[in-house]
């Protein structure tokens, strides 16, 4: 019989095949993440939301269905960011207007979860409504990156990330419109995959059409978000987007991984500062793509204009699904939620059919430039983690960004395009630091993009860095 300390070190593939031999059962996983939980977050702040009793309640009346698909988890205990919400489970959002507010159901992503086995241990940290890179709120403060305490973890599913960096889950939600997902995966060193629109129904919310942000899976291991993503997806009558479950298992993918014949690697797009370290890093990482045979050249689509595009067109999501929050709770939403909405709200029609019209064209120039390659290979993040206390990436060298969210333009061209993209640690800075490297894949190609994520993981060869104790 493994030992908690044993456990928590388990991917989840291992421990949900464990789980379904019968060799652990739910409520010895439970009682292990319960007791790195007290251990712990402590020093990091990432799970401020427990839910232990009710998963011990949940782990006794689970029952394994007659058909155990490739999604089922089989009572393995994961963490639910704090935007998705949880029946009877406090639900803050990060804010203050929400600080008591306690579902009366689960929303569709974590029904999804349920219905495939997961047991819920807890709500992660997110920024207030999940606006912004770091992760801090007026709620439960700011959550700390265990490899060094004095940095940000990323955002918005930073306490996601930092659960799985410090083993208190082996799985945990994270949601994705501006690199919410990518980010902290990058800065945590763990994986995060952020899906094509529809690939994990979510909601119910105010813009169901809406295309920007997703629900994705997050773990240690391209397997593990591989197992995750096949728990989550399928066809709900409440998401209007929502895809049919695929006929083959995202695991048979990472199972049989396959090499892209040709890939692209770009530094920063050609828009933006990156940090020279970690651009450093990710060109050295990419370029091993060569040993399995793969071609990696230097290209890189158009994006000339794709801070204008994303801009616009993340301020009139704002306006749709929290401007009503403004007039009511202004007090209490944060300065740069504030000015989101306020753009949004100054927008003209002929803005946003400009930033529509735009986001079309670079679709279209995407998918000609994946005429000639199989992925786009870049940096997940620009810089290594920063300073806690900066609310936000405001300068690099001598660049000044314009807003709270211009530093993470590295994610932006997934979120344009509806295309997936997975972010994999690749390397340390000469500090020590977590470097990710974010690979995007062709639209509604989640299969494929794992299966090469799959072999990349393979061809770095990192072994197993985490879980990592925060205090050492």
């Amino acid at each position: 019989m493994l030992d908690n300390t044993e456990l928590i070190k388990l991917s989840a593939r291992e421990a949900v095949r464990l789980l379904k031999a019968g060799d652990v059962t739910p409520m010895e996983m439970v009682d292990a993440a319960a007791e790195r939980i007290k251990f712990v977050d402590n020093y990091v702040n990432a799970i401020p939301t427990l839910c232990i009793d009710e998963a011990r309640e949940q782990s006794n009346k689970l029952k394994v269905p007659e058909k155990t698909g490739p999604g089922w988890l089989a009572g393995l205990p994961i963490v639910v960011k704090d935007l998705n919400e949880i029946k009877g489970v406090l639900t803050t959002y990060g804010s203050k207007i929400f600080s008591d507010n306690i579902p009366l159901k689960d929303e569709i992503s974590v029904s999804q979860l349920r219905r495939s086995g997961a047991i819920f241990i807890g709500k992660s940290n997110t920024p207030e409504f999940g606006a912004g890179a770091n992760t801090f709120n007026e709620v439960f403060g700011k959550t700390l990156n265990p490899w060094d305490l004095s940095l940000t973890c990323g955002g918005s599913s930073g306490g996601s990330a930092v659960a799985l960096a410090t083993g208190m889950a082996w799985l945990a939600t994270g949601s994705d419109l501006g690199g919410s997902l990518r980010t902290p995966a990058s800065f945590c060193s763990i994986v995060g995959m952020r899906p094509s629109p529809g690939r994990v129904p979510h909601g119910p919310g105010r813009n169901p059409f809406q295309l920007l942000s997703v629900d994705g899976p997050m773990g240690r291991s391209v397997g593990d978000v591989a197992l995750m993503l096949d728990a989550e997806v399928g066809k709900h009558p409440n998401d209007p987007i929502s895809l049919e479950t695929p006929l083959t298992s995202f695991q048979d993918a990472v199972d049989n991984p396959q090499v892209p014949y040709r890939i692209g690697f770009t530094r920063d797009l050609g828009i933006g500062p990156v940090d020279s370290e970690v651009a450093d890093i990710c060109a050295s990482a990419a370029a091993r793509f060569a040993e399995v045979g793969t071609i990696v050249e230097e290209s890189k689509p158009d994006c000339n204009d794709i801070l204008e595009i994303f801009q616009a067109l993340r301020a009139a999501l704002f306006v749709g699904v929290r401007g009503p929050l403004l007039e009511k709770h202004r007090k209490f939403l944060k300065p740069e939620m504030i000015w989101n909405i306020e753009k949004g709200m100054s927008q003209s029609i002929g803005d946003l059919s400009k930033a529509w019209v735009a986001q079309g064209a670079l679709y279209q120039r995407l998918m000609e430039w994946f005429e000639d390659y199989d992925l786009l290979v870049l940096p997940t993040a620009i810089t290594p983690p920063f300073d806690v206390n900066r609310r936000y990436l405001d300068q690099l060298d001598n660049h000044v960004f314009d807003n709270y969210i211009d530093w993470v333009y590295v994610s932006y061209i997934a979120t344009l395009t509806s295309s997936p993209a997975i972010s994999i640690p690749c390397g340390f800075t000469s500090n020590g630091l977590p470097v990710g490297i974010q690979l995007v894949g062709k639209p509604r190609a989640e299969a494929e993009l794992l299966s090469y994520a799959a072999k990349f993981e393979e061809i770095l060869n990192m072994g197993q860095h985490t879980p990592i104790d925060p205090f050492l």
